[in-house]
């Protein structure tokens, strides 16, 4: 889950990172309302939207008084930014910024360690910086052992080329950074820009932060993070149902699958055999290893929710669940969804007790059910009708 600057912010905070005082504001006079709560001389009024590019867009601007920031609010709300609409905004106590930084740490996932990025370059064209002086971005593999101590937090300024005068400071940062990394179970914390004021003060001024999902359990108070309003409403449905549920755009066959490896390789077939039909898969759904009627119906039920889809294939290979108890999942969920199966569904099973399951679906004989023997010709199948 990516969350917006001002939730990335209130991380910092909580984790003794030094950042500037800020307020959400939905309307232009909830913003003029902050910045006189806040009485500074200097205010940033920033979109809050999950992706970059805002200040280049006109999502962030600088104004020096509450008449200042409800106009700028005005101009900022309701815009579009990379197809995101912003729906509210931040307005943080402005800062004398000397120089910008950056700084971020990350799950490696090719290395299976963490790395971390820093420069004493900050700021917008931090990409473009990567990529024509890759040498300014000093990248630090982090033991996951280890992780971010003392030492290896100066290790990172040393290696960054932060002057000897901030270097305490800085690592501080740093270290409190991993903090939030570590605690909030993050794949990604990222500052930019990390910055030095006039007077030698560090402070986070952006942040982006990702948080493992995987980790919820760990993070009741995580859920308060998450932005309903944005969210894909057939994916919210199935996440209420423990689904694991991924809209996809354009696509017009639903898919049904146990095993992510499974579901992927059906999406690729169906996307081939789609090609001359103009078709293609509208979702990733796993069922998991367990297919019984209630999960089988909640899977059903959440894509024949989805207007997009005009045909579903089940695509079922029989193990540790057999493929009797995932036909029998499939009658008994067709009979529970009653007038709500509405679209054809093909359906090939195999493996483990597959001419079982085959028969059970066979004797049935549900006007919307096809079955068919193979992978490809059930995708083609799909397809077609779907067409």
């Amino acid at each position: 889950m990516d969350l917006f600057e001002y939730q990335a912010r209130d991380l910092f905070a909580k984790h003794g990172v030094p950042v500037l005082a800020g307020i959400v504001a939905t309307t232009p006079s909830e913003a003029r309302a902050a910045a006189e709560q806040l009485g500074s001389k200097l205010f940033v009024v920033k979109a809050q939207v999950k992706t970059g590019g805002r200040g280049k867009a006109g999502g962030v601007k600088l104004a020096r008084s509450p008449e200042e920031v409800e106009d700028a609010a005005s101009q900022i709300l309701g815009m579009d930014i990379k197809g995101h609409t912003v729906h509210r905004i931040m307005i943080a106590e402005g800062a004398d910024i000397a120089e910008e930084y950056y700084f971020s740490v990350l799950l490696d996932r090719s290395e299976r360690r963490y790395l971390a990025l820093c420069s004493v370059e900050g700021g917008m064209e931090i990409e473009q910086l990567a990529v024509e002086r890759p040498e300014a971005l000093a990248r630090i593999a982090i033991d996951p052992g280890r992780g971010i101590d003392e030492e290896m937090a100066r290790h990172i300024v040393s290696e960054a080329g932060f002057p000897e005068a901030d270097a305490d400071a800085v690592a501080d940062v740093i270290l409190g950074l991993w903090d939030v990394y570590v605690k909030e179970d993050a794949t990604l914390v990222e500052v930019n820009p990390l910055v030095k004021t006039a007077d030698g003060t560090i402070l986070a001024l952006d942040g982006k932060v990702s948080i493992d999902d995987n980790a919820s359990f760990r993070h009741p108070a995580h859920a308060d993070l998450e932005d309903k309003t944005a969210e894909n409403p057939l994916e919210a449905k199935a996440k209420e149902k423990g689904l694991n549920y991924v809209k996809l755009e354009g696509g017009q066959v639903g898919i049904i699958g146990n095993g992510a490896g499974l579901v992927m390789s059906t999406l690729d077939v169906v996307a081939y055999a789609g090609e001359q039909y103009g078709v293609g898969p509208a979702n990733f759904l796993d069922i998991g290893g367990g297919a019984s009627a209630e999960v089988m119906a909640n899977g059903l039920d959440v894509i024949l929710g989805d207007p997009e889809v005009r045909s579903v294939f089940v695509n079922v290979f029989g193990g540790i669940t057999a493929c009797d108890e995932v036909a029998n999942g499939i009658v008994q969920a067709l009979a529970i969804l009653g007038d709500a199966a509405t679209k054809p569904i093909v359906v090939r099973l195999d493996g483990n007790n597959v001419d079982e399951g085959r028969r059970i679906l066979t004797e049935a004989a549900h006007p919307l059910v096809t079955i068919m023997d193979t992978m490809d010709g059930a995708a083609a199948k799909a397809a077609e009708i779907a067409a």
